[in-house]
């Protein structure tokens, strides 16, 4: 199988082989570049090599080479990354760790009370905004980072030609490039996924002693808002308190507006609904929430889309979503996302299907007529 060309020239040490470390090496093995691992665990270095994602480092004889990339928790990852520095001195060392002010300035400060300052022009940090819930190299998938923004973290003693190795890195995975400093990135991520996770995770914390009775009233509501409670509690506990100080920026509002809503909530289950400015004070919540959402931004990056919602009720049977898929192609009709519904003891699924509005009455039309139960309404 012939490999796609990359600007990245192996061999690359990925150091540290779980979901992030694995997925970057069976990406750049897959374009035909020499991976190295290596990992203080056995059994995690181990799973990473049986997949496919590079060599262990102790079997290597000479190993040089030209880039590290430190997959390491961000608690250990400065460490990490001094070690490369200094154990390769002509290799090129970025991280992935999804917290950079922390890491950046252990870096910086150990290397200059070392007087080794020379050392951080080989050094830039980075993160791809990419992963999941699952984490380990089982986990692991050469598409992970396809389509994903790749930060890329540059300080004022970073080489050029780090920076620009850390860029065609990022590229020749898939990834989109993207430069910020240290403190940009670490107040983009603790909005857009620290506090996320935080909040996932005490919404799923609701249903460790809820009865039976109500879990079974779960709907997809409930799943994608705490979907990413799965997460590793040892690896967000690090992330988290290496980040505190944004993360804090952002509950503190937060617990601003949740305060002043359960106010508003609790006037009304005392005096009745249409009392106490509750009615008002949720309807602020909830036009603040569309506001927000209205700004993240739509398929590809673009400018966000209004789509009509296609329901479709699905067999759970073998081989009936793939026929789906298969007829929507057939009509001509490109599916612009999609998610899946399961209801609890029922032997149908539900896709909801998002599709250009232009198309949406030709497609229900065909489906039907094809044979498919649909529950549509235009979003």
């Amino acid at each position: 199988m012939s490999s796609r060309p990359v600007a990245t020239s192996g061999p690359v040490l990925i150091v540290g082989s779980g979901l992030l470390g694995a997925s970057l090496g069976l990406a750049l093995r897959g374009a035909g570049v020499d991976v190295y691992l290596h990992d203080t665990s056995p059994t995690a270095l181990r799973l990473a090599q049986d997949i496919g994602a590079g060599v262990p480092l102790s079997d290597i004889t000479d190993p040089s080479p030209s880039l590290v990339v430190v997959a390491a928790p961000p608690d250990v990852a400065d460490l990490c990354i001094l070690d490369a520095l200094r154990t390769f001195p002509s290799a090129i060392v970025t991280d992935v760790a999804s917290v950079k002010s922390a890491v950046v300035d252990g870096v910086l400060t150990t290397l200059a009370t070392a007087q080794q300052e020379g050392f951080a022009a080989r050094y830039v940090g980075s993160h791809p905004m990419a992963g999941r819930e699952s984490s380990g190299a089982g986990a692991a998938d050469a598409d992970l980072f396809y389509g994903r923004p790749w930060v890329v973290v540059a300080h004022e003693h970073s080489a050029p030609q780090a920076v620009l190795a850390v860029r065609m890195l990022a590229g020749d995975v898939g990834a989109v490039p993207v430069e910020m400093d240290a403190r940009t990135h670490d107040d983009s991520v603790a909005l857009v996924s620290h506090v996320p996770q935080l909040v996932s995770s005490l919404l799923a914390a609701r249903l460790a002693e809820a009865r039976s009775e109500s879990l079974g009233l779960a709907g997809q509501g409930v799943r994608d808002t705490t979907r990413i409670a799965a997460s590793d509690p040892r690896l967000w506990t690090a992330i988290l308190a290496g980040n505190a100080g944004p993360v804090v920026e952002v509950l503190e509002p937060l617990r601003a507006d949740l305060d002043d809503l359960l106010a508003h909530l609790k006037a009304a289950a005392q005096r009745g609904p249409l009392r106490g400015g509750s009615v008002g004070a949720v309807n602020k919540v909830m036009e603040a929430g569309n506001r927000g959402v209205s700004r993240l931004p739509g398929k590809h990056g673009g400018a966000p889309r209004r789509y009509a919602l296609l329901e479709v009720l699905i067999p759970d049977k073998p081989g009936e979503l793939g026929r789906l898929f298969t007829e929507l192609g057939e009509i001509g009709i490109n599916i612009e996302d999609l998610s899946l519904e399961h209801s609890a003891g029922q032997a149908v699924g539900l896709a909801r299907i998002m599709v250009d509005p232009g198309r949406l009455n030709e497609a229900e039309k065909e489906l039907e007529r094809r044979g498919w139960r649909l529950i549509t309404n235009a979003v």
